[in-house]
């Protein structure tokens, strides 16, 4: 049995790792697209490292899209075979591969007019709206806690690992030569005491484990909490400063989170009166979804269901539809919260908003997690003083914040608790995956010390035997 990395290797983004048996059969776990790397994503995200059509299986954490995003790719390129994930994850699949190929087909359709100009030949999207809805045929759903027989020699389990609505560390337990041996892969560990979610659930003993690292040099508890630095950004800009604050935020998980904290702040009478508007289509479908899946909601949530119907919902809370609507906040005088795709800043309407507040210094952009340094948001985060936004320069000076301790992923602590049900002599090796390198070789040190003495950081495409 061997197993090769062929994204979210040394990096944040492109979550695909492929397990190969003996007897050749394939086990495909995420097929996320690459984010954020600047000129060389594109080629990243057309060169998967294998054939999709030796691919037997596929397996599925969640459906953020650098864990997703290439499904339609893949099976435009000859995958067939079931993939297997969460209810919730199938649900929020769906609209997110949706989305992800109407931004394939505007980007190119954009580009290939640049192109035309330049007597440079068309260019074609990774995949279309059509072939993303031929990939949702292909979502099979398992719950949680089970094992159950995908094959006669393969057996996969989800455990509930927080992160977004229906995430999961998924299980497989493979059996070669009358030898059984399990490998576990995180997907991505969510945060102990999350707001909204239930904590991360403990798991069988493993002998090979896969394991994100996102965080794994930062102790969120170092922070400020995030209610009272969002109240105070908010308090600063648009009472104050009499500005917009505007907040690039994940279509799923964050914007729920954010949605959240402030229904919270209104509850309590903290909240001061000013509009907010949820501009992203995608952030609106996902709270229904969200909504629809109260079986991941932690105890206090469910508590605040008894004497508030909709969490997700408060005065002042306004959502975006169309593109007019979206335009004509760019002409509003008065102060306001947008929050608005993507969390990156790479795509979406948020884009718009930032480059039409940007140069304004009453204005604040504020990030709320993780941003790949190469994106906008990262660049912004990072303290850049002139940025492009859709080829055009752009000074910065509005304000830019961010807030540290509102991150769906655990940090170091979290990771280790997630870890703790594991006898650590029992592992034969554990690989760090889905983290920037110079991270993963600190966490890598942290682990060694937990007693965890055989870690490898594989870089892309690199394949090990594993038995």
């Amino acid at each position: 049995m061997k197993i090769a990395f062929h994204g979210a290797a040394r990096t944040v983004t492109g979550s695909k790792h492929l397990i190969t048996l003996k007897n050749g059969k394939k086990i495909l776990l995420d097929c996320g697209m690459f984010q954020g790397m600047g000129k060389d994503t594109d080629a990243l995200n057309r060169d998967f490292g294998f054939d999709p059509k030796e691919v037997t299986y596929m397996v599925l954490s969640h459906a953020h899209i650098d864990h997703t995003g290439l499904i339609p790719r893949l099976i435009k390129m000859g995958y067939q075979g079931p993939i297997y994930c969460t209810p919730a994850t199938r649900d929020m699949a769906e609209i997110l591969l949706l989305d992800s190929a109407e931004i394939q087909e505007d980007d190119i359709k954009f580009s290939n007019k640049k192109r035309a100009q330049e007597g440079q030949p068309y260019l074609q999207p990774l995949y279309t709206v059509e072939d993303a809805k031929n990939a949702i045929r292909f979502l099979k759903t398992m719950g949680y806690n089970t094992w159950t027989s995908i094959d006669p020699d393969i057996q996969v389990m989800f455990t509930d690992a927080g992160h977004i609505v229906g995430a999961a560390a998924m299980h497989l337990r493979i059996t070669e030569n009358g030898k059984t041996e399990q490998i576990t892969f995180s997907g991505d560990i969510g945060r102990y005491n999350d707001e909204i979610l239930k904590s991360p659930a403990t798991f069988p003993q493993a002998d090979y484990i896969l394991m994100e690292s996102t965080y794994g040099s930062t102790l969120h508890a170092d922070a400020k909490p995030a209610d009272d630095e969002l109240l105070r950004y908010i308090t600063h800009t648009c009472v104050e400063k009499r500005g917009k604050l505007i907040i690039p935020a994940f279509s799923v998980g964050r914007t729920q989170e954010l949605l959240y904290s402030l229904n919270k702040m209104q509850l309590d009478g903290k909240l001061p009166k000013v509009d907010i508007f949820v501009d992203s289509p995608l952030s609106t479908e996902a709270t229904q979804v969200t909504k629809a899946h109260p079986e991941v909601f932690n105890r206090a949530v469910s508590d605040l269901l008894k004497r508030d119907s909709d969490p997700f919902d408060f005065p002042g809370l306004r959502y975006v539809k169309s593109v007019d609507e979206s335009k004509n906040l760019n002409f509003r005088q008065e102060p306001c919260v947008i929050i608005s795709a993507s969390g990156m800043a790479e795509a979406g309407r948020v884009k718009h908003h930032i480059a039409n507040n940007i140069d304004e210094a009453k204005n604040t952009i504020l990030i709320v997690g993780y941003c790949e340094p190469e994106s906008l948001g990262g660049r912004l985060m990072n303290g850049a003083k002139e940025v492009s936004i859709y080829g055009t320069r752009f000074q910065v000076n509005a304000e830019v914040g961010v807030i540290r301790s509102m991150s769906a992923h655990g940090d170091y602590e979290d990771l280790s608790q997630w870890l703790s049900c594991q006898d650590p002599k029992e592992i034969k090796k554990l690989f760090l995956v889905h983290g920037e390198y110079e991270v993963q070789k600190i966490f890598k040190a942290w682990l060694f010390k937990k007693g965890f003495l055989d870690i490898e950081i594989p870089e892309r495409h690199y394949e090990i035997g594993l038995s």
